[in-house]
């Protein structure tokens, strides 16, 4: 097994009226560095919502584990909060993130809940994963409406689900196109009969279990031959993902947690197949994708599947199904929660 890694409505003004006349002004508040490719698929709503009207400002969180260092935030959170004067905050994560968002203006707060934020984290302490989450939900307390980008994440919501919509992230159609795989490899380097199997190990490879995928690709050699396992680590530019996606034979996901994993609906939007174990809301985004399918979190079982599936290998249909997930179709309706939340200003 080769395995490679890819390295302003002014203050005082009706809110209801700012977004009925495309003035609705959002601060957008992210965890992690301001530059980088770290939650692009957020920062790229931010610009679809500015394609419907929305003037929008990004606050990114340096940090949220030193405490000096949140102190300083908060207060530069605050000022840049007085600086713009935003009618709505949306903060595109739960925690730490989400908690000085909704404590430092009375500001309607909107959250997005993408995943860890709500679910365990084992490849944490303990201690670690448990404030994590209890942060999450006293942070539901303080938001007008709620995103949750699967109904796995809403259900581990403690209270206040009723505000909740799920809505996966949006998916840019126009950078993860189909393209002929021929094309894609050549521009890539790799060879036009290599088995090449794609897989996102991320920032955290415990949690997507890359050493699972490591095993099922291993036995998954002894059946069909050499496969290269062609690494993501979360800092690829979307464009050269787009390009690996369309040079791949298929998608591998081995996650132990998911809440709505952008990887999988990007593969379908190039016609990647994607092979993936029962993970956040996987099997309803696949549930009329071919070839492509749902395995059991064994390695057998994985390499069988996988032997199938490269023994023969397809583009799949998957850009059918992707209209749900696309960027403007979930710039719509996040809009028509920043509505609904502008109308319940007074926190009950």
């Amino acid at each position: 097994m080769m395995v490679e890694v890819m390295r302003r409505v002014e203050p005082g003004s009706d809110p209801a009226s700012a977004v009925t006349n495309g003035s609705l002004r959002v601060l957008y508040v992210f965890p992690g560095p301001a530059e980088g490719s770290a939650m692009i698929f957020a920062r790229k709503q931010v610009e679809a919502m500015r394609g419907l009207g929305v003037v929008p400002e990004t606050f990114a969180l340096e940090s949220r584990t030193d405490l000096a260092c949140v102190s300083r935030e908060s207060k530069r959170l605050r000022r840049c909060i007085a600086s713009f004067c935003p009618d709505l905050i949306h903060a595109q994560y739960g925690t730490v993130t989400a908690c000085l968002a909704g404590l430092m203006t009375m500001v309607p707060l909107v959250i997005t809940f993408r995943g860890s934020d709500l679910n365990p984290a084992p490849s944490d302490p303990w201690l670690r994963s448990a404030v994590r989450r209890g942060l999450s939900q006293y942070a539901a307390r303080k938001a007008a409406r709620m995103i949750c980008v699967s109904q796995e994440l809403k259900r581990r919501l403690w209270w206040r689900r009723d505000r909740a919509l799920v809505l996966p992230s949006g998916v840019d159609t126009d950078v993860f196109v189909p393209r002929p795989q021929p094309q894609a490899r050549a521009e890539l380097g790799w060879g036009a009969t290599e088995r090449i199997v794609l897989f996102n190990a991320g920032l955290s490879p415990a949690v997507k279990r890359l050493d699972l995928a490591q095993a099922a690709v291993r036995k998954a050699e002894q059946l069909c031959g050499p496969i290269r396992l062609q690494l993501l680590d979360g800092l690829v530019p979307q464009a050269m993902v787009a390009t690996m996606m369309n040079g791949a034979d298929c998608l591998l996901l081995t996650s132990d947690w998911e809440g709505s994993p952008t990887i999988v609906q990007e593969a379908m939007a190039c016609n990647l197949p994607v092979l993936s174990v029962e993970v956040g809301d996987v099997r309803e985004r696949l549930a009329a994708v071919t070839p492509s399918g749902i395995v059991g979190r064994d390695p057998t079982q994985i390499a069988r599947a996988l032997a199938e599936l490269l023994a023969r290998p397809a583009r799949s249909n998957g850009r059918d199904s992707i209209a749900v997930v696309a960027q403007d179709h979930i710039a719509r309706q996040t809009l028509a929660v920043y509505h609904e939340a502008l109308g319940r200003r007074d926190g009950c």
